[in-house]
């Protein structure tokens, strides 16, 4: 089991998991954070801290693009390991649906 970081994050980019995690195992996005399958030591600290409600273990079921997206964008994305702050709208894309096909970006976020 691994945890995975879903669709909720998406243009909310909250960062207090990344806080929390003892293996430094986020990486950033322009708009998202995802987690490396590989690292994650599956302690679950980082779960509930999301105010997104993004983060999930894997053994939820239909979680199988998460894994992979999470997977492949964690080889390609800088590391951050610090809290920083929402993006300024977070508030207004917080629990909105279809945010995947509307806002996803490929592109690498700043990391720390």
């Amino acid at each position: 089991m691994t945890y995975v970081v879903t669709e909720a994050c998406i243009k909310c980019k909250y960062t207090d998991c990344v806080e929390v995690c003892p293996v430094d195992c986020f990486y950033e996005g322009e708009n998202m954070l995802v987690i490396h399958p590989d690292e994650c030591i599956d302690c679950g600290v980082c779960e509930p801290e999301c105010p997104a409600d993004a983060i999930k273990p894997d053994t939820e079921p239909g979680l199988e693009k998460w894994l992979s997206l999470n997977n492949e964008y964690a080889k390609s994305w800088p590391n951050i390991t610090q809290k920083k702050d929402a993006p300024a709208d977070a508030k207004d894309f917080d629990g909105m649906d279809g945010k995947f096909e509307k806002y996803f970006s490929p592109n690498p976020g700043a990391g720390d």
